[in-house]
């Protein structure tokens, strides 16, 4: 990896302007530099909000690929090619957020933070900074420029298939969509291993996004991994009852708020029956297209695209799209989250719906059933963030 100049220009103002070269920059001291004992790594102390970041990428000596990542391993720019002397200007938009809300007022319910898990301690996705991983052997950054921006956020609300996994050699599909999106519009994922509907509301996570959300936003809202579970009696819900409610709930709090929900089919486990995937979520998947049918919400059936593309791969190739080396028949490998990412921003262009304007331009039409190779895919891997721990649900 070589960086040749990596100049941060905050806020875009010259009063608040700081500038360091990363690869001579200090680890991290409060407001800026590298994390760590990794220079992959460089971070940015923001208050909450959306950032456009800016970068100049190529090198005058030799031909150069540059992969950035951003905050929790969200792919902003994927294998992008320079040839020697060549340079090119992109720009992706980073959601920063922290744990903390307003206190309710005296003697009402609520709290003053999300009520994170163990595993988030310790996560870019809810620090006080913007963190971004510069990825590539070749990979070559002249300049970055970080301003903020007021643009729609897309909303994520979901389970660990949804969520920013923070360890290779997992990934979920929430990760990868930041790619399939243009510089104009921000995805802020507030997914988590382990949720539910209910949990969600319980632990103030949808407290914390409804926080944000403004008229003119965006939420997709995917649950039913967990829900599913009779065995977590607290936050059990029938697809059949209560699940539909919660969706409901769910639905009406955005809409009250300005914004548009839209509801996705939970991506099937990998389980089956002779060359064809044996169903295990086709009653909750049933019941987010029936709430979507009742209540006029927009539908994403991931949960389709999902059988489609593992039987288009078959059970001998279908492994090579999930995690720990297709032992996790639930989770995902970089492979089988960005396809679902692509299934995901197909899905948002083939139901017509507004959003699809911000889709990255000239992005082909994409068939889950005939997906990229696997043998053939690769997205280069987060180095610093290598890690061979479950994925969790």
């Amino acid at each position: 990896m070589r960086l040749i100049v990596a100049v941060i220009a905050l806020l875009a103002t010259p009063a608040a302007a700081q500038r360091f070269t990363p690869m001579t920059a200090a680890p991290y001291d409060g407001t800026s530099g590298h994390e760590p004992g990794e220079r992959r790594l460089f971070s940015i102390k923001l208050p909450e909000g959306n950032y456009r970041v800016t970068v100049t990428l190529g090198d005058p000596k030799r031909a150069s690929v540059t992969t950035i990542k951003a905050e929790s391993r969200r792919l902003m720019l994927d294998a992008i090619s320079m040839p020697r002397g060549g340079s090119v200007t992109r720009s992706f938009v980073v959601n920063v957020r922290t744990p903390a809300l307003a206190p309710p007022p005296l003697n009402a319910p609520g709290g003053t933070a999300v009520r994170l898990k163990d595993r988030e301690q310790g996560s870019f996705t809810w620090d006080d900074r913007l963190t971004l991983e510069i990825l590539g052997e070749t990979a070559a950054v002249r300049s970055v420029e970080i301003a903020p921006v007021e643009v729609p956020t897309l909303y994520l609300l979901g389970d660990s298939t949804v969520t920013d996994q923070r360890f290779e050699p997992a990934a979920s599909w929430g990760q990868m969509l930041t790619a399939f999106f243009g510089p104009d519009i921000a995805v802020a994922n507030h997914a988590e291993s382990g949720e539910t509907l209910k949990s969600f509301v319980t632990e103030l996570r949808l407290d914390k996004a409804l926080s944000r959300v403004k008229p003119g936003d965006w939420a997709m809202i995917q649950f039913g991994h967990n829900d599913q579970k009779a065995q977590w009696p607290q936050t059990h819900a029938p697809a059949a009852t209560t699940y539909r409610d919660w969706l409901r709930a769910f639905v009406a709090e955005f809409r009250r708020r300005g914004a548009t929900p839209i509801l996705v089919t939970s991506p099937e486990r990998r389980n089956w029956t002779g060359d064809r995937i044996k169903p295990t979520l086709a009653d909750y998947a049933e019941a987010v297209r029936a709430v979507a049918a009742s209540e006029k919400v927009p539908l994403i059936d991931l949960n389709a695209a999902s059988i489609a593309f593992y039987e288009a791969l078959g059970p001998a190739r279908a492994p090579l799209a999930f995690n720990d080396g297709g032992k996790d028949a639930t989770h995902h490998d970089n492979y089988g989250a960005w396809v679902l990412a692509r299934a995901v921003a197909e899905g948002v262009r083939t139901a017509g719906l507004p959003l699809a304007t911000m889709l990255a331009p000239k992005l082909p039409p994409f068939d889950p059933a005939h997906p990229p190779a696997p043998e053939t895919f690769r997205i280069a891997p987060s180095v610093a963030f290598s890690d061979q721990r479950p994925a969790g649900n």
